[in-house]
């Protein structure tokens, strides 16, 4: 099997699982419990935020666990008050826009580079606007924004406002689910006030997720009952979850510029032995996201061909693949509908070495002229 879909799901490091493990059985207490064993646990959860925290130049106080990315986007939204508007970048993973359009949000453009089109931002920030929401790298096409220039926009608005006497908040989220074992995340330097990060993308477990919150952030739980997670996440602690989060986080940061250069050089091979495509995402992007397009190929057709060769990649974000539902961020950046149904996502990760890179490009060509014959004969 070559897999390239990390950019959906990642493997359990094994270094990870090692370090989880006692948490099922053996130190399995209750965080929350009065007896030595379950203060220890408690003292190991909370060890365990920290080195998340730190990742992100935060503090472990800062952080709120989930049950992964979806649900800290949605309780990142809590920040809102009534009557106030949000902003969303049209490129956003649908946890985001969907929410964002359920309070009646409005979108921010891309350029057809798929970066966000700052002057468009501008224009639609009102005086009512209380959250921006640009994730840190798009899920489909690996965009890297611009978060920087975007908070400094968000500064400059701020200060307007401070000197016409409206005191409305004005605050930056940003999912950085794709970005955490790719980039150097700091919220300072980025400039966020609400940061996701996402286990299931770094070589962590899945179902567990953390939402960044600033103290300016202000937010309101969307499960109650024991208060723990300083009362924005009741329920039993998911020690296990969040031991192995740190593990896979720890670990992200000790190989992060040696794993830069290898899928730098993985996609530079790949797309120098790849025979007749376009390349979607050719500048902006983290190094691991290959985003093609087979003009007149349907995509969804490749994706089982190359799954019969032991080649698995996507078509896009795998929730919406599953559905069979046209990819919203490439028609975003102007891509025809012939396209979209010819794009194909490659996500290189921990599972592939240089031997694979070659190999997959021999079996997509392969199946790709094959293919093609097919179409020929059908219309001849």
């Amino acid at each position: 099997m070559i897999y390239l879909d990390h950019a959906a799901a990642t493997p359990v490091d094994k270094r990870v699982l090692e370090a989880m493990m006692p948490y099922f059985a053996d130190d399995f207490f209750n965080p929350s419990a009065a007896y030595l064993p379950a203060k220890k646990v408690a003292s190991d959860y909370e060890t365990a935020k920290a080195t998340i925290a730190h990742a992100i130049g935060a503090k472990a106080s800062d952080l709120v666990i989930t049950a992964g990315a979806t649900e800290a986007n949605n309780l990142a939204f809590t920040s809102l008050n009534p009557l106030s508007r949000v902003l969303y970048l049209i490129t956003e993973h649908d946890s985001v826009r969907r929410v964002a359009e359920r309070l009646g949000g409005e979108a921010v453009s891309v350029l057809p580079n798929g970066l966000i089109d700052l002057d468009d931002l501008k224009r639609k920030i009102t005086d009512e606007t209380e959250l921006i929401s640009v994730a840190l790298v798009n899920n489909e096409l690996g965009t890297i924004q611009p978060l920087a220039e975007v908070a400094q926009i968000i500064r400059e608005v701020k200060i307007d406002r401070m000197k016409r006497g409206i005191r409305r908040q004005l605050l930056l989220h940003s999912d950085a689910s794709q970005a955490l074992n790719l980039l150097d995340v700091s919220v300072a330097r980025l400039g966020v006030d609400l940061m996701t990060l996402n286990s299931a993308k770094v070589y962590g477990p899945k179902g567990v997720g953390a939402l960044y919150v600033s103290h300016d952030a202000k937010l309101s739980p969307l499960t109650v009952g024991g208060g723990q997670e300083n009362g924005l996440r009741s329920g039993t602690e998911n020690v296990p979850g969040v031991i192995g989060f740190a593990k896979a986080v720890e670990l992200a940061h000790e190989h992060l510029n040696g794993n830069r250069k290898k899928y730098a050089s993985w996609r530079k091979t790949l797309l120098s032995e790849l025979d007749g495509y376009e390349l979607i995402n050719k500048k902006h992007a983290v190094d691991n996201f290959v985003t093609i397009c087979y003009d007149g190929i349907d995509a969804e057709r490749l994706v089982f061909l190359l799954e019969e060769q032991g080649v698995y990649v996507a078509t896009g974000a795998a929730c919406a693949a599953s559905k069979g539902v046209r990819s919203h961020v490439l028609a975003a950046i102007g891509l025809s509908e012939s396209q979209i149904t010819g794009s194909l996502r490659l996500t290189l990760g921990e599972t592939n070495d240089e031997a694979q890179i070659h190999e997959t490009a021999r079996v997509i060509n392969r199946v790709v002229e094959a293919e093609k014959a097919r179409i020929q004969r059908i219309e001849s």
